[in-house]
C-alpha cells in the first residue's frame, strides 16, 4: 500500500470545495493507495511517465508515483 503525500496547494484546494465533493475524491484517492495505476489513469503530456491524471466528476486528479519509496504524491 502506497503513503500518500498532500501539497500545500491540494490541501488549501480541497478545503474551498463542497464537502461533499470532497469526500468523493478522498474516496477516489484511497483508490489509488492500492492501485495507483488504474485503467482510467491517464498520463499528463510532457511529463512523461511520471505524472498521471484521474477524473472525479469535472474535477481532475493530478498526482506522481514514487514506487521506490512506496508514495503518491497529490497535487504536484
Amino acid at each position: 500500500m502506497f503513503d500518500i503525500k498532500y501539497s500545500r496547494q491540494a490541501v488549501k484546494y480541497l478545503k474551498s470545495l463542497d464537502k461533499k465533493l470532497v469526500l468523493r475524491i478522498l474516496h477516489r484517492i484511497e483508490r489509488l493507495r492500492e492501485e495507483p495505476i488504474q485503467h482510467d489513469s491517464k498520463t499528463v503530456e510532457g511529463y512523461g511517465e511520471k505524472l498521471f491524471r484521474v477524473r472525479v466528476g469535472d474535477y481532475r486528479i493530478l498526482y506522481e508515483v514514487d514506487y521506490k519509496n512506496n508514495l503518491i504524491g497529490m497535487g504536484v
